[in-house]
């Protein structure tokens, strides 16, 4: 191995310990609790440990709705299966702390190739590829 691969091991296990990671996933979870609490006008409730802001304004959040930490920001994407999804990336969020954020940006903006929103179920948060011109899903 050699010493920039060591170095890098070295550095990514200590952004990722949990002594590490968690005050960031809490500074998170505050942030975004302000933030959702304030544009939901206080409409919050939990689902096995995320705390959903619903009614918050589209420009808000990205996509159908937003997990920051352990805030779900939505306008009303609220089934059973985006729930679900959202709370593997709340996991996600306990685990990389703040490194989530640029370890997401680096996994792409589309969501088929974007590991985290695979590990997260894309069908159980409605997911589907667009449909090519000819009607294939694109996967010729």
């Amino acid at each position: 191995m050699t010493a920039a691969a060591r170095r890098v091991r070295w550095l990514r296990a200590g952004l990722l310990h949990p002594v590490v990671a968690r005050p960031g996933y809490w500074f998170a979870t505050f942030a975004a609790l302000v933030w959702g609490g304030i544009l939901s006008l206080g409409r919050l409730s939990r689902h096995d440990g995320l705390i959903v802001a619903r009614k918050c304004p589209r420009w808000a959040f990205g996509r159908g709705g937003t997990t920051i930490g352990a805030v779900y920001l939505t306008h009303d994407r609220i089934t059973r299966g985006v729930l679900e999804h959202e709370v593997v990336h709340r996991a996600q969020w306990r685990r990389y702390g703040l490194a989530f954020i640029p370890l997401y940006v680096a996994a792409g903006q589309d969501p088929f190739g974007n590991r985290f929103e695979i590990e997260a179920g894309l069908e159980r948060a409605g997911y589907t590829r667009p449909q090519s011109r000819n009607g294939s899903d694109g996967d010729q």
